[in-house]
């Protein structure tokens, strides 16, 4: 009788909460979204959500090498919403689960010129370079927005902000041109490519989000 008094207890916050829950989507940055949320008083809300902008491959030009990149972010937030002034305008603090990573990936093809380092050379069919930049699984968000604050029904949300964090960088190497097999290419050459991206990178220290989208209050 006890278990099932506490079970009750439990389905009946689980029903209470729903029945005061509100679900939202929006667009913009960090992409797609969808989320839920739970007014814990008139002034505190708490809620998280899932985002995502997909993956998009392409080709850039980083510091001398043409790279094949391959970029893809989500993330996943939990968030707390004070409205100071009782309307819908909100402070919002929180954390961000970030998947996001950037793979860069250089071959030779006997034909095209690399500049690594100190060293310009023309690239053989069996050289590769592979850099992979990757953010901070968890980070720190802070930021402003307007919403999640109707009674019943449909609104609209917005929210400004940004999750902070550095970027870090890691290679790999390998193929005839790299003084390890013989080549022209020093390990401080490696070394001096991967700071200059690393110094790139570094200047990158939050992700934005900047999101618009409706809501529907239970």
């Amino acid at each position: 009788m006890k278990h099932a008094l506490v079970a009750l207890s439990l389905a009946g916050g689980l029903i209470s909460a729903a029945q005061a829950g509100e679900v939202y989507g929006g667009v913009g940055l960090p992409g797609v979204m969808l989320g839920y949320a739970h007014s814990v008083s008139p002034s505190l809300t708490v809620r998280g959500d899932f985002a995502t902008l997909g993956s998009r491959k392409d080709r850039s030009t980083e510091e001398g090498v043409t790279y094949d990149t391959n970029i893809g972010y989500n993330r996943a937030g939990l968030f707390a919403d004070w409205f100071p002034a009782g309307n819908g305008f909100r402070v919002v603090g929180g954390l961000t689960f970030n998947d996001l990573k950037a793979d860069l990936s250089a071959r030779g093809d006997g034909v095209t010129q690399f500049t690594i380092g100190s060293q310009t050379f023309t690239s053989n069919p069996n050289d590769r370079m592979d850099v992979s930049i990757t953010y901070p699984k968890v980070t720190p968000y802070i930021g402003l927005g307007y919403g999640h604050h109707a009674d019943k029904g449909w609104g609209f949300v917005f929210d400004v902000g940004a999750s902070f964090g550095r970027a870090k960088v890691s290679e790999t190497h390998s193929g005839p041109s790299f003084s390890s097999s013989g080549g022209p290419v020093t390990q401080a050459d490696v070394d001096l490519e991967t700071q200059e991206l690393r110094d790139g990178v570094a200047k990158v220290t939050f992700i934005p989000q900047l999101s618009l989208g409706i809501s529907y209050k239970f």
